[in-house]
């Protein structure tokens, strides 16, 4: 007598469900963390404290991949654009997007503010100065320190020495292939592996987003019990909602008649929501990387490259926020209106500020405006002061607007360059 097991089969019509996708879980973590943050006590500041901790140790599990991830996709895709002869157009290309949409966003911040100013916000500025600052001579020497190997020992903040590693190693396996072949194999390999490590913490992520949504949602009920900042938070919102569906879109349709802006927009939905909240362009870039292959069809040798180059220069959401907001910081501290010449003095230097905030990826936009008021001067040194309490949503919504830049303009360069196959939405992740 023999015991048979019996065959499992599948019943007809029967399949499987379709995995989650990211931006799905990443969206119900958000309105999870958001209910269960305005339901906390706010005036609880132990229980502030111990969400903020947990959400330095979220941000720190999102960047928990990405320096290998970024380090061996970069060394191989500066390889293999050298070996097509295509580097330099890739990277021309990305610098051309980055500089005229911080120009764009900038002028179109400006125009709306001026024409439709928010409320005075009164001038409650705290005793001590914040040391807020570029540190650009720092920036400069750190990206050549005294041992090369050192640049891959990163925080995961400052990217920049790390992305310069990889540019001479990638440019140095084409000096000859019979001895690279190996090593250019290895961070093949590499690259690919630390691809799949990168993807399972963008599928987790949707339970850290629970935290951050729980945080951000007690920062900004504290400061919204002011009521002086209304204005400026609803006028954000809109000029972000703007951008991103009007403006965005149109600038789009002109990469060709078969261009669907909004399907590339619902790519880039998780990366939106994770930039929204966590308020850190590091934090993204894997997510970014994954959404650039799986949703918007970018090889990996011109993503790699454009992404690099938007998270470090790429910056102009965070530079607009800032230009808008000392825009009202000059009204709220004077009556005297702002001169044609002012508004182009600042949608200049903003312009250039966007392109220097590599080493702050988590505070770009307030980092942006602190610096902005050193610049203009006149008094408004300390004006950045009065924004302090909305520090957190003028990130948020500089954080949205550069990862949506970023996201579209690696797409745009793909397309541009020859580097990109078009995927069914169907097939987003």
């Amino acid at each position: 007598m023999t015991d048979a097991c019996p065959a499992l089969t599948r019943p007809a019509g029967f399949s499987y469900p379709a995995p989650m996708k990211v931006w799905v879980k990443l969206l119900i973590g958000s309105v999870l963390g958001i209910a269960l943050g305005l339901l906390l006590p706010h005036e609880n500041a132990a229980l502030v404290s111990a969400l903020a901790w947990a959400e330095s140790l979220a941000i720190r599990i999102g960047r928990y991949a990405l320096t290998p991830i970024l380090f061996f996709s970069l060394v191989i895709a500066i390889y293999e654009l050298r070996q097509d002869l295509r580097m330099w157009g890739v990277a021309f290309r990305t610098i051309f997007i980055i500089i005229v949409s911080s120009f764009l966003l900038i002028g179109v911040g400006l125009v709306v503010v001026i024409s439709f100013p928010p409320a005075r916000i009164p001038i409650l500025i705290e005793g001590q100065k914040d040391a807020i600052a570029l540190n650009l001579l720092t920036g400069i020497q750190e990206l050549f320190p005294s041992n090369a190997f050192s640049a891959l020992v990163t925080d995961g903040s400052y990217l920049l020495p790390l992305c310069v590693l990889a540019f001479f190693l990638g440019a140095g396996l084409s000096f000859d292939r019979s001895y690279s072949k190996p090593v250019t194999a290895l961070m093949d390999s590499l690259s690919r592996i630390f691809f799949y490590v990168s993807s399972f913490f963008s599928e987790i992520l949707g339970a850290a987003m629970i935290v951050l949504g729980a945080y951000w949602a007690v920062r900004f009920h504290t400061a919204m019990n002011a009521d002086v900042f209304l204005d400026l938070v609803i006028l954000l919102g809109i000029l972000a909602f703007a951008l991103i569906f009007i403006v965005i879109p149109v600038c789009l349709y002109t990469l060709g008649p078969k261009i669907n802006p909004w399907k590339q927009l619902y790519g880039v939905a998780a990366p939106a929501l994770a930039g929204f909240f966590s308020g850190d362009i590091n934090f993204t870039l894997p997510i970014l990387l994954k959404q650039a292959k799986d949703n918007h069809g970018v090889k990996r040798r011109s993503n790699t490259v454009s992404l690099a180059l938007f998270a470090a220069f790429g910056r102009a959401g965070s530079a607009m926020v800032a230009a808008v907001s000392l825009i009202v910081i000059i009204k709220s501290y004077s009556s005297l209106g702002v001169t044609t010449a002012d508004l182009l003095s600042i949608a200049v230097s903003a312009v250039v500020i966007s392109l220097l905030l590599a080493k702050h990826p988590g505070d770009g936009a307030y980092t942006a405006l602190a610096v902005l008021c050193a610049t203009y001067g006149r008094g408004f040194e300390a004006g950045y002061l009065i924004l302090k309490p909305i520090a957190f949503y003028l990130i948020a919504i500089g954080t949205l607007l550069d990862v949506v830049i970023a996201a579209l303009g690696t797409y745009a360069v793909g397309k541009l360059s020859g580097f990109q196959e078009d995927k069914e939405a169907r097939h987003f992740v």
